[in-house]
């Protein structure tokens, strides 16, 4: 222990009597040790605090706080709570021991003071906090070691993740492609061909109710009657259309699928980013209707001529969808849970596209005007497992895979600007 005899360590005496301070301080003193002295609780927090001591030596019994509740508030203390406290006390009572103890004393001396009890104790204790703090810098130069290597295993998780993620999504879109296409050109060429038989049949009918027009056929009557034929030709035709329009947006929900998807990843391809946009907002188009009492959400398309860029369309897609979606969870949680402060504002997203020449970049606006965030949280959102979302609805990816995307893979930038309580908006730039 001569390690402990050749540093200066600082020792805070707290107790009453005024003897026993300076029997102890004489003999720290023989030590080269430096002696900072109290006489109750409250100066003793305060000297803690700011000459922050290698150790206590506190009394239990004092006026004011008694030696339990000046290590109890020493204790909660962020800038104390580390000091090693050794209790002083004339008590022989273990109750009161171990109640010292549970409060976070290290050690007890009894009274009457054993010089060479109380500086074996002490050069103990100061040992023991030495070795503390020198394996707490161990600790954190290994950690700062390992923080980039944690990183680095961060984004390649990241990427793995990403890689996975769009080969899985291209196979599958591609499998839903390939069966929605085919049953719904059956239907498409089915529905050309039904809607020409049926107006071969209502010329069939006109004609022979023009030839038939005098008949007083009450069978035919009743059946006509029956059926509503004047309503059922007028209605059909109703029918067919809505079908046409229902096999268009198939086809759409098709098209978009395989446009978001696009799993050319081994190198870039040019792209117009607006159909990235625009096959997000198809898939995303049943989460932005009325839900329940919640009102639509409107797009509003502010673009700009964009040139295409080159660029690895599947995955700026996978970046427009974590966006766009999240932006509509907002919306969602707002009208759960914040629904009366912004009652009468219509829900918005809207999306500017635009060019800059003089840089050879284009950049993605993406606006929403529903909670916004805390500064705490827009510090944090492109962290990989940060997430405000709830168990289970959030995962954390999905922003650090967009970071990742954008300023690893296409060398861009993304940022965010968010007021809390109004808004939220991501702007992207990407070279061209």
């Amino acid at each position: 222990m001569n390690d402990i005899l050749s540093q200066t360590m600082h020792i805070l005496l707290v107790d009453d009597n005024p003897t026993n301070l300076k029997v102890l301080f004489e003999a720290i003193g023989g030590y080269g040790w430096k002696a900072l002295m109290a006489t109750d609780g409250e100066s003793a927090i305060e000297q803690a605090e700011y000459a922050k001591p290698d150790l206590i030596l506190l009394d239990v019994m004092m006026p004011g706080i008694d030696g339990f509740e000046t290590c109890r508030r020493l204790k909660a203390n962020p800038i104390t709570q580390n000091i090693p406290v050794i209790f002083m006390t004339a008590l022989s009572d273990s109750t009161d021991k171990v109640r010292g103890l549970e409060i976070g004393a290290v050690d007890y001396i009894t009274k009457p003071f054993q010089q060479q009890e109380v500086i074996a104790r002490l050069k103990l204790h100061l040992k023991l906090s030495l070795l503390t703090r020198s394996l707490e810098q161990q600790v954190q130069q290994r950690t700062a070691e390992l923080s980039q290597s944690v990183e680095q295993l961060q984004q390649a998780q990241l990427q793995l993740v990403q890689s996975e993620k769009m080969s899985t999504l291209g196979q599958l879109v591609a499998g839903i492609g390939h069966e929605i296409n085919n049953p719904v050109g059956f239907i498409s060429g089915s529905c050309s061909n039904i809607e020409e038989y049926i107006n071969d049949l209502f010329s069939l009918v006109k004609l022979q109710q023009e030839k038939l027009s005098d008949s007083d056929d009450e069978e035919i009557e009743e059946l006509i009657e029956e059926i509503d034929l004047e309503y059922l030709m007028e209605d059909l035709p109703k029918l067919m259309k809505s079908m046409h329009q229902g096999i268009a947006r198939l086809k759409d929900i098709s098209l978009s699928l395989r446009t978001f998807a696009r799993t050319d990843n081994a190198s870039k391809i040019e792209y117009q980013l607006h159909e990235g946009l625009n096959s997000t907002l198809m898939l995303l188009k049943h989460r932005l209707k009325d839900s329940g009492d919640r009102p639509k959400i409107e797009i509003i398309r502010n673009y700009s001529e964009l040139p295409p860029i080159n660029c690895y369309p599947g995955q700026l897609n996978q970046v427009f969808m974590n966006i766009i979606a999240n932006a509509i969870d907002a919306f969602d949680d707002l009208h759960e849970n914040h629904s009366e402060s912004k009652a009468n504002l219509p829900y918005s997203i809207i999306i500017h596209t635009s060019v800059d020449s003089t840089q050879n970049t284009v950049s993605i606006g993406i606006e929403d005007n529903a909670l916004g965030m805390t500064p705490e949280v827009q510090d944090r959102i492109f962290e990989q497992s940060f997430t405000t979302k709830p168990v289970g609805k959030g995962t954390g990816l999905g922003l650090a895979i967009s970071h990742q995307i954008i300023v690893d893979k296409h060398k861009g930038k993304i940022e965010c600007i968010s007021n809390t309580g109004k808004k939220t908006k991501f702007i992207i730039t990407l070279p061209i």
